[in-house]
């Protein structure tokens, strides 16, 4: 493992897997936003939109967070912009005003389509010579890590409590 990475110190390769995958994640969004910049886009755009246009039709803002992992005002944020720009569409949910629908326009698709056309040169450069093999395994078990995250971890429970501190009995 590169030591500029890792600090030098010796550690697990559940350590090192650990340490890669933030790093990865956090390069590859980097060099993807810096790619898209002159778009005026970027990869949390990218994400939104992509989101909202393969859910079910008009899903609800709470259901677009939750796909993407994030907390409602962040995407409320997100979503104003896209708004703004004429990207994404809010419309009352039937029957509850207060849930929004959220529908790509037809200038969000076309600009989510050049946000591929940007990232899938940027990616096939990142990948050019990985065996399809070898890519079917990483994100299988890239897959299931998250599937593993998303349903909770034993313990979560006990984690909780733990970064809360102990209780002052009674």
């Amino acid at each position: 493992m590169n030591e500029n990475a890792t600090g030098g110190g010796p550690f697990t390769p559940e350590t090192q897997l650990t340490i890669l995958l933030v790093l990865v994640a956090r390069k590859w969004r980097s060099l993807l936003d810096e790619k898209l910049r002159p778009t005026g886009q970027s990869s949390a755009r990218m994400e939104a939109l992509s989101a909202i246009l393969n859910s079910p039709d008009g899903s609800a803002q709470v259901d677009i967070a939750r796909r993407l992992r994030i907390e409602g005002p962040t995407l409320t944020r997100m979503l104003d912009a896209l708004e703004k720009d004429g990207l994404v569409e809010r419309k009352p949910a039937p029957g509850d005003r207060r849930t929004k629908r959220l529908q790509v326009t037809a200038e969000g698709e076309a600009t989510l389509a050049d946000i591929f056309a940007v990232a899938e040169v940027f990616r096939g450069r990142l990948l050019d010579g990985v065996s399809a093999e070898t890519l079917a395994e990483v994100t299988g078990f890239l897959a299931g890590l998250l599937e593993r995250l998303d349903s909770g971890l034993p313990g979560d429970d006990k984690a909780h409590r733990l970064e809360r501190g102990p209780r002052a009995s009674t």
